[in-house]
């Protein structure tokens, strides 16, 4: 093998040879020692010995992704990994300031196998957001940001680059979420002149997006994360006065984002305030004299994008893990980020936004799609029904998964006075037409009668019933027994897409029968549910609870609350009121206890606003057991509920319980 055919995916994978190629010195031997606490990539420090006589670097720094695979997983989707690659290969080299020089790049899009070789700055000494700079770092700091800003300002070419144009996955429902967790997480800690800044942001942040996009704005680099834990400042026997790092957020952007966010923050707000001038023409001569902006354009996109700090402070917090340094750093960056959009009058240019109406899925999306590369790509088609006067519920699930060649029939039937019946194939061949599925002893037929409005679903085959149904969850075998569905969803509420995901919900009636042996079901105009989800799916990376629920009014309510390792809860749903537009929830929030055989025994489920309080009462259980193509386990317990409400409705739904072991 080459030297340079070597692929970089741990330290270990380093040898002498290689990393002299890489740098141009004729290194003899190295040493590795890991530096940072990066969650999502790590970083060593690689000390470097020569033969006598030669010399070269004493130390590089080897960036890789992480260990994690959750982690892992989630760099390669939010594409952290290609944009910190892509960023120095194709853009660095044409930049000035505070940069290290990167001496080697990989990045492999199907595994997220990533490797930067950069120089070190050591021994620089990194920044503290918390005790804030001095204003002379200050003032290098953004000076080096109108370096390194200059040559780009404007530039088309990067406009077009699709892996920095991306949109980020913010909107107004989701900020609104995030800022009602910030807010009951830090209380009385918030200021009122704090909260009237968030929720002023959070009111209008949609058409504040929308105008700070508009073609009439100047788009520049944005680091997205220009701060001073992200800056390293030269000390004796550095090869530069400032390196910045970490640059996997980097965008294309309003160009002053990063400006404002560093100003923000940076300084003491007494401090900012006496040296703002300062401040901002430290950034305006970084940009040069051939600039296109003059130092009042530079004001003005900093008052505009003063926000972004606020918005920062918001959502960071939320999606990390909890700690006692990071309670201090955000409330202080909450501090004084609101307090530069108060000094600066930047209310006054927010839009007056309302609640952006609810999104509606396309009818063409129905069908199947073209799958990404990813190996946990999913496709699935899920329909639900429960019948409270017959004591008979049920839930079906197609799920396609093309990379790994292999579809998942799923159909049960449970209730409060039978066995629980289930055919559940994880093997099924992957079908050439995603509308009929066919294993030995089963088959699922399904499909749109009006898009959005109706849909067909068949099954047939070999099922088992249980008596016990946590036998499911042991894999355990059940008694053999015949069932046939044949329903039509029809769908009486509105056609709910996701915003944070490719996924619709519908609340419908269910009308058909359901064959079991000798025992046929019919069913008229019953309450159920169906819903359509694609992308990558990882049932063993977080824990859920789904719910969708039907009350006698005509109120359908839907909501997961989702458990992601290391970051606060995020959820996602709607409240549908009979003859009322959609309201999307800014919270859903699931208590549930469970028994020693690993089904649920009580659960109750919030939406808000409202809030709508419920409490389920289980009448029936139909959980599988998922294992993950690398031998994880997730139990998924699943029921269908009666429900009441604590002013008193009452109704019937499903509910599920993503259980990682």
């Amino acid at each position: 093998m080459q030297t340079n055919d070597i692929v970089i995916e741990r330290p270990s994978d380093l040898t002498a040879e290689w990393l002299a190629a890489t740098i141009g010195a004729p290194v003899t031997g190295f040493s590795i020692d890991r530096i940072g606490t990066g969650q999502m990539s790590e970083c060593y420090r690689i000390g470097l010995t020569y033969g006598d006589g030669d010399d070269g670097p004493a130390s590089v720094v080897l960036k890789v992704a992480a260990t994690d695979p959750t982690s892992r997983q989630t760099g390669l989707a939010l594409g952290l990994y290609e944009r910190e690659v892509k960023f120095y290969s194709d853009v660095a080299p044409g930049l000035g300031g505070p940069i290290a020089e990167c001496y080697h790049t990989a990045y492999d899009p199907e595994t997220g196998v990533f490797a930067l070789l950069l120089d070190d700055a050591a021994p620089a000494e990194v920044g503290n957001e918390i005790l804030g700079a001095t204003i002379d770092d200050a003032v290098l700091a953004l000076t080096q940001l109108g370096r390194l800003h200059a040559p780009v300002i404007g530039s088309e070419s990067l406009s077009d680059a699709e892996w920095l144009t991306r949109p980020a996955p913010l909107n107004q429902a989701l900020v609104g979420q995030l800022w009602a967790g910030f807010a009951d997480r830090y209380g009385d800690a918030i200021t009122p002149n704090q909260r009237l800044v968030c929720e002023r942001l959070v009111a209008g942040f949609d058409a504040y997006l929308a105008e700070e996009s508009g073609s009439d704005r100047v788009k520049g680099l944005v680091h997205g994360d220009y701060r001073l834990d992200n800056m390293l400042f030269g000390r004796p026997g550095s090869r530069r006065d400032l390196t910045v790092v970490d640059w996997q957020t980097v965008t294309w952007g309003p160009a002053m984002t990063d400006v404002a966010y560093f100003i923000g923050c940076a300084v003491g707000i007494e401090d900012r305030r006496a040296r703002y001038d300062d401040l901002l023409r430290a950034y305006h001569q970084g940009l040069g004299p051939d600039s296109p902006l003059t130092l009042d354009d530079v004001r003005d996109g900093v008052r505009r994008q003063s926000f972004a700090g606020v918005m920062m402070a918001v959502v960071s917090s939320m999606l990390v893990e909890r700690t006692d340094r990071g309670d201090r750093m955000f409330l202080t960056m909450l501090d004084r980020h609101t307090s530069h959009v108060l000094d600066t009058a930047a209310l006054d240019l927010l839009p007056t936004g309302e609640a952006p109406p609810a999104l509606t899925p396309d009818p063409a999306d129905e069908g199947a799609h073209a799958p990404g590369d990813e190996a946990l790509w999913n496709e699935s088609w899920y329909w639900d029904f429960a019948d409270l006067s017959q004591g008979v519920g049920g839930w079906i699930r197609l799920g396609l998964v093309p990379n790994q060649n292999v579809a998942w029939i799923n159909a049960l039937v449970c209730g409060p006075d039978m066995p629980t019946v289930a055919l559940v194939n994880f093997e099924v061949p992957l079908p050439a037409d995603p509308t009929v599925a066919r294993a030995d002893g089963a088959e699922l037929r399904h499909g749109a009668i009006t898009p959005l409005q109706s849909y067909r679903v068949e099954v047939r085959g070999a099922a088992e019933e249980y008596d016990d149904p946590s036998d499911l969850l042991l894999d355990e075998p059940g008694r053999p027994v015949e069932l046939t569905m044949d329903l039509t969803w029809t769908s009486v509420g509105i056609p709910y897409a996701y915003r944070i995901t490719s996924r619709y919900e519908i609340p419908c009636t269910i009308t058909g029968t359901v064959t079991i042996g000798d025992r046929v079901c019919q069913f008229e105009a019953i309450p159920g549910q169906r819903d359509h989800s694609y992308g990558v799916r990882d049932w063993w990376s977080m824990d859920w609870v789904w719910s969708a629920l039907h009350l006698e009014d005509g109120t359908h309510l839907h909501g997961v609350d989702l458990r992601i390792p290391g970051i606060e809860p995020i959820s996602v749903g709607y409240v549908q009121r009979s003859g009322e537009p959609v309201i999307e929830t800014t919270a859903v929030t699931a208590q549930a206890r469970f028994a020693d055989n690993h089904l649920p025994a009580t659960t109750s489920i919030v939406y808000e606003p409202g809030p709508v309080q419920t409490t389920v009462d289980i009448r029936g259980h139909a959980p599988v057991r998922l294992i993950g193509p690398d031998g994880q386990i997730s139990l998924f317990p699943r029921a269908w509920v009666g429900v009441e409400t604590t002013d008193g409705r009452t109704g019937v739904g499903w509910v599920e319980w993503n259980r990682n072991l």
